[in-house]
C-alpha cells in the first residue's frame, strides 16, 4: 500500500460530515505519515480532530483568516520527529469490537428536539427533563445518547438538562452532539457536554445499537 510521508486535504466549504468521509477515504487509501486538513468551519474543526484521533493519529491546529489548518502525525511519526504532542483522548476513545460485544444491550436514546410529544412546548420541556432524570433506571444497557436539531439546545450551558446530561456521561454513556445543528442555532461555543458529532457518527451508531428509543 502507498503510504506517502505528507498529503494536504482541502476541505474548506464542505459541510460535515464530508470533511470526515474525505479524511476516511484518504486514510484507507494512502495512510500518510503526516497530514493537513483544511476547514472552516468549527463543527468540521471538532469532527475531523476526533476522527484523525480515532485513527491514532496526534493533532494539533492552527487558525489564520477564519481557516483552521489541522496538523495530524502518525504515532510512529510523531515519535521519529520528537514532538511532544499526544493523541491520547479518553473523551474520543471508540470502543473496540470485544468491548462492544460484551455489552448484552446497547441502548440508542435519539433526541430532534428540545421538547417531548406536541401540544404545549413548556409541557413538553418539563417531561423530556423528566425522562433524562429517569434514563439511569436503564443502568449498564444505556450505551449512547444523540442530539440533533433542537435537540443539542439541552448540551448547552445554562439549560436545565445539562446537569443529567452531566451526570450521564460521568457515568460512562456516551453523548453525540449534532455538530451542523450547533452551528445552525450559534450554540457551538455554547455546548457544555458530549462530543460535537456528524452524520456518520449518527448513522454508524444506529447500525450498532440493539435498541432505538426515540423521544
Amino acid at each position: 500500500m502507498n503510504q506517502p510521508d505528507f498529503v494536504s486535504v482541502d476541505c474548506r466549504g464542505l459541510a460535515c460530515p464530508q470533511p470526515v468521509l474525505q479524511c476516511k477515504t484518504l486514510l484507507k487509501s494512502q495512510q500518510p505519515a503526516r497530514l493537513e486538513v483544511l476547514v472552516d468551519n468549527d463543527a468540521a474543526r471538532e469532527n475531523v480532530i476526533r476522527f484523525l484521533q480515532h485513527q491514532g493519529y496526534a493533532v494539533k491546529q492552527t487558525l489564520a483568516d477564519g481557516i483552521w489548518t489541522l496538523h495530524g502525525a502518525r504515532a510512529d511519526a510523531q515519535a521519529a520527529a520528537g514532538d511532544a504532542t499526544t493523541a491520547d483522548c479518553p473523551e474520543c476513545r471508540i470502543m473496540s469490537d470485544q468491548e462492544l460485544a460484551a455489552l448484552s444491550q446497547r441502548i440508542l436514546v435519539f433526541i430532534p428536539a428540545a421538547t417531548m410529544g406536541h401540544g404545549d412546548d413548556e409541557l413538553g420541556g418539563r417531561l423530556l427533563l423528566n425522562f433524562l432524570k429517569t434514563l439511569p433506571e436503564l443502568g449498564g444497557d444505556l450505551w449512547r445518547i444523540i442530539l440533533v436539531n433542537a435537540g443539542v439546545q439541552l448540551a448547552t450551558a445554562e439549560h436545565p438538562a445539562l446537569e443529567p446530561l452531566q451526570a450521564l456521561e460521568r457515568a460512562g454513556v456516551s453523548i453525540l452532539v449534532c455538530g451542523t445543528c450547533l452551528e445552525h442555532f450559534g450554540l457551538m461555543a455554547a455546548k457544555a457536554v458530549g462530543q460535537t458529532t456528524n452524520m456518520l457518527d449518527v448513522v454508524t451508531s444506529m447500525q450498532l445499537a440493539t435498541k432505538i428509543i426515540r423521544t
